[in-house]
């Protein structure tokens, strides 16, 4: 059955410009860095893409290297895209990113030219795409120059292979010398991708300076802290949880600290007296950053989109809530 979109999607959900850009963004973005794997199920894959631009999201954000294995996320998003989303392309922002090990070699990692131009064509065979929308380098190279990056980023623009370009995990002073060159070449770079949370607020330490300084939009990524910001650690670390698995890099038992976990109560309290879970108030409080205009979320099944989706009813706070929640968090 051939998918046709709600017609009310665009009443669900605020668009924020990004930058200086003629891009505006949703206010919750959709990331496939989870759940799109070779080992998850497509239909529930289509289900979730579907609500998703049901609600209004329009961005829909990825990397090579997401899956697994890597690449799975890519390809299972352009089959979708292919068989159920070919007639609103155009509605769509669409990106991707090369910077992590991708193939064996030195050819398939970090920043050179030679990787991300090969990278962004074999995304794009993968997705079944002419372009993407945004193509960002995923992290910075400590070994190639950082000018040679930079040329390549500007290469893919003028090959038509992207329209915007974008960096993920740049530190202020590594931005700041990225957006000069970038500059000086006349690149359309609109976008950076940053960890951002209550229980990471390591940006705001000259990152969202140099961001608002030179009109450069933010999209927050791992909002909820990896699922730290929500109801499911209320109660301590559960069996079936992300942490209790040795086996997750980016989120383990060390990183749940009593003193983290009494931090999220606290929060708790806040959220449910403003009429909202922990993890609707944590998406619409990394939205209060001048700069961020979207948060990035992930989801392994419908309902959670939809409950994320409904933080946008409230996502004003009076001076006292952000009081009481800097207070808890420092």
């Amino acid at each position: 059955m051939t998918f046709i979109a709600s017609p009310k999607r665009y009443h669900e959900i605020p668009y924020n410009r990004c930058g200086n850009s003629g891009i505006k963004l949703p206010a919750i973005s959709f990331g496939l860095w989870n759940n799109f794997g070779g080992e998850d199920t497509l239909e529930n894959q289509r289900r979730m893409l579907m609500k998703a631009f049901d609600l209004g999201i329009t961005h829909f954000d990825l990397a090579n290297n997401y899956g697994p294995p890597p690449g799975a996320a890519e390809k299972n998003f352009g089959r979708i895209l292919k068989e159920d989303f070919a007639q609103y392309r155009d509605e769509m922002i669409i990106s991707t990113k090369a910077g992590f090990r991708m193939w064996d070699g030195p050819y398939g990692d970090w920043g050179s030219r030679k990787y991300l131009i090969s990278s962004l064509d074999q995304s794009l065979q993968r997705m079944n795409l002419d372009y993407v929308d945004i193509f960002y380098h995923h992290r910075p190279d400590p070994e190639t120059p950082l000018e040679e990056t930079m040329a390549a980023l500007d290469q893919t623009v003028r090959q038509g292979k992207a329209l915007y370009v974008g960096i993920s995990n740049y530190n202020a002073e590594q931005t700041k010398q990225a957006i000069d060159i970038l500059e000086a070449q006349g690149t359309p770079f609109i976008i950076h991708q940053a960890a951002y949370s209550m229980l990471d607020r390591t940006i705001e330490n000259g990152l969202t300076d140099v961001l608002d300084e030179h009109g450069i939009g933010c999209i927050a990524y791992v909002p909820l802290a990896q699922g730290l910001l929500t109801d499911k650690y209320l109660s301590g670390i559960p069996k079936d949880s992300r942490a209790a698995k040795e086996f997750i890099p980016f989120l383990n038992e060390r990183d749940v600290s009593s003193d983290k976990l009494q931090k999220i109560k606290a929060l708790n309290t806040i959220a449910r007296d403003r009429g909202q879970t922990l993890a609707q108030m944590a998406l619409v409080w990394v939205l209060q950053e001048k700069s961020v205009v979207s948060a990035l979320i992930g989801a392994s099944r419908v309902s959670q989109i939809e409950e994320n989706i409904k933080a946008l009813s409230n996502t004003t706070f009076a001076q006292e809530e952000l009081d009481a929640i800097n207070d808890i968090l420092n």
